[in-house]
């Protein structure tokens, strides 16, 4: 008799690993704690649409990815997104140099997440609070009590201190994943009822608490009105300002908007924060997945590669292969 394999979290990397073992021809199911799949590319309903507050956008450099790009493009599960990128320093705003293709879900970045999660087995609103070993496969308990199970092996694609928390059966693969640190991520939207009188569709920004701002609408399968915008603080801000209240936060963002932006911002009709506690790894490492083949436990995410969207499904590929390749020997 076989057994499904449990993959904790639907995010990119969490995904990869999935659809590759579906792939395979084995059988999988998937838990997350969030109503929906995607992590941090989820994608935010509101009053005034549905916002991208976690990744922006992503690039490819890997043939590997930008194949997979494309098929994900043909399904019209993301677009490639031409800005008019500016760089603000030194309180100056300038037309930035940067020319990567950049690439985006559409309408909304969780709509590639939603692609890819196809009909897998899903199970949301569930957060896995420990993995154990049973007679002789692991089960999964979720923070109400509840027990799952019998796993043949569980793949782990959270971020890396919740992944050391579930790895605790595996306690160097414990010790490997907790040395990654995370840093945190406060994201404001705000809502102007006019245009705002401005060329910038994305810009980066050096020397203020902001490190990012784009324009919702223009991107592709947005909506038009109203002109909303997401800002993202840098690492260093957020940290200081990590337990501020929400209201603050947004009044302090919007007032380093209004400074860098180059043009007249009234108060906007719409705001709300959000804080990513685990934003994005500290440095990069070259990790591609990480294994206790024996025990079968694996651990994937953007921290065991590049921080970045592409370095998640490339570590989900990896975190796959090792699995597949410990059950043919």
């Amino acid at each position: 008799m076989t057994f499904p394999i449990a993959i904790i979290g639907t995010g990119i990397a969490g995904l990869s690993a999935a659809g590759a073992l579906h792939a395979a021809g084995l059988e999988v199911q998937l838990f997350d704690k969030g109503r929906g799949s995607g992590g941090r590319m989820a994608s935010k309903r509101t009053e005034v649409g549905t916002l991208d507050l976690g990744a922006q956008y992503f690039t490819c450099r890997d043939r590997r990815f930008a194949e997979a790009v494309q098929q994900w493009r043909g399904h019209g599960w993301v677009a490639e997104w031409q800005p008019s990128l500016y760089d603000s320093a030194n309180g100056m705003l300038r037309p930035s140099q940067d020319e990567q293709i950049r690439w985006i879900g559409t309408p909304r970045m969780s709509a590639l997440t939603r692609g890819l999660l196809g009909d897998m087995p899903a199970r949301f609103s569930c957060r896995i609070t420990e993995v154990f070993h049973g007679q002789q496969h692991w089960m999964l308990q979720d923070a109400d009590g509840k027990a799952y199970g019998p796993f043949s092996q569980v793949v782990v694609a959270t971020p890396s201190p919740q992944a050391a928390q579930l790895l605790a059966a595996a306690p160097k693969l414990a010790s490997s994943v907790a040395s990654v640190a995370m840093e945190p991520n406060w994201a404001v939207a705000l809502s102007f009822e006019q245009t705002l009188d401005t060329p910038v569709d994305g810009c980066f920004i050096q020397d203020s608490p902001l490190e990012w701002a784009s324009r919702n609408r223009g991107k592709p399968g947005r909506a038009s009105q109203p002109d909303t915008w997401v800002l993202q603080a840098g690492s260093r801000w957020t940290r200081q300002h990590l337990d501020l209240p929400r209201e603050q936060v947004i009044e302090q963002l919007y007032g380093a908007f209004a400074e860098m932006i180059g043009c007249t911002v009234p108060e906007p009709v719409f705001a709300l924060a959000h804080r990513w506690l685990y934003g994005r790894p500290v440095g990069s490492h070259g990790w591609g997945a990480l294994a206790d083949s024996s025990l079968g436990l694996y651990a994937c995410g953007d921290w065991c590669l590049s921080g970045r969207v592409e370095g998640a499904w490339l570590s989900g590929q990896e975190a796959a292969r090792k699995l597949l390749q410990h059950r043919a020997n």
